[in-house]
């Protein structure tokens, strides 16, 4: 963890600010865009922000947060209670939604959606490479960094608010795509089921709030085995090896408990892990907050 002071709070759109947090201890760990961090509140609670400032920036980094009507305490605390000047854990930035070479880009936002894609429209752009953002709100007021990402970037940035154009076209983006583009999406489910829909699996790339339903057969008990610890963990059925492993005295991280964070990730040593989660786990890796096993894991623990 990286020990963070929180410079300023401001709001940047309706329902959503912006929180700088500085380095308390000197730099701040690098990242790249699509990185995330977690942050660790003061009411226990941990909660995941896609980093949006400027990764040459070691001083400090930016997150942004929506004030979530149906929030389990974390987006209503940072949003009613915290202030500048708190003194905040971060955890070392974890990237799930690298952003990969390519001589074309379309980015598409819809809502919150928009921070990991501003320092990867930032990054296209610096490459050189054809980059296009496409950001989807339900209102100009309600959309953050609006006029700060038409300022830097002009015309590639194209602005939707629903309320005054409907929703925006993607079959036509698609047509106007060349052959070696990459779509990167992040936003509401309704959005990212759109761009599965209209985009080539192969070229898209997609980030979600929340995990996609899934079914999967009932759960089993299983064993694992610790390897470096020499200690053997039982997961009962109606637990998670998360939950198994830090009862049995095992710090392991955990943020979202729902598959789309990274921040559980162990790694595997042998047996074939059940992967669960929104991922998609390197090969030797494993998400222990849903992902089980129908035998015995060896784990490097």
């Amino acid at each position: 963890m990286q020990q963070t002071i929180l410079d300023r709070v401001e709001p940047v759109a309706e329902g959503t600010v912006s929180l700088v947090l500085r380095g308390a201890e000197g730099p701040l760990a690098p990242w790249e865009p699509g990185a995330h961090i977690d942050l660790a509140l003061p009411n226990w609670l941990t909660r995941q922000y896609s980093l949006c400032g400027d990764p040459a920036d070691r001083g400090s980094y930016r997150v942004a947060v929506r004030h979530d009507r149906l929030s389990r305490g974390g987006s209503e605390y940072i949003h009613l209670f915290l202030r500048a000047g708190r003194s905040l854990e971060v955890s070392l930035p974890r990237n799930n939604f690298p952003l990969l070479s390519a001589p074309e880009y379309l980015f598409l936002a819809g809502g919150i959606g928009i921070t990991p894609m501003m320092p990867m429209l930032a990054a296209a752009v610096a490459s050189g490479a054809s980059a296009r953002l496409v950001y989807v709100g339900r209102s100009l007021a309600a959309m953050p960094f609006a006029a700060e990402l038409r300022a830097t970037h002009g015309d590639r940035v194209r602005v939707h608010a629903t309320d005054e154009h409907g929703r925006p076209d993607f079959a036509a983006l698609a047509a106007g795509l060349g052959p070696q583009a990459l779509v990167y999406c992040c936003g509401p489910a309704s959005m990212l089921d759109a761009a599965e829909a209209a985009f080539p699996a192969q070229g898209l790339h997609l980030e979600r709030f929340q995990p996609v339903a899934k079914e999967f057969a009932p759960n089993e008990p299983f064993e694992v085995n610790c390897v470096r610890s020499g200690r053997t963990v039982a997961v009962a059925a109606e637990e998670s090896l998360l939950d198994a492993l830090r009862h049995a005295g095992f710090p392991v991280q955990s943020g979202c408990r729902e598959g789309v964070c990274g921040s559980c990730e162990i790694g595997v040593v042998g047996g074939e892990p059940e992967h669960r989660d929104d991922i998609g786990a390197a090969p030797g890796r494993m998400y222990c907050c849903v992902s089980r096993a129908s035998s015995r894991l060896d784990l490097d623990l």
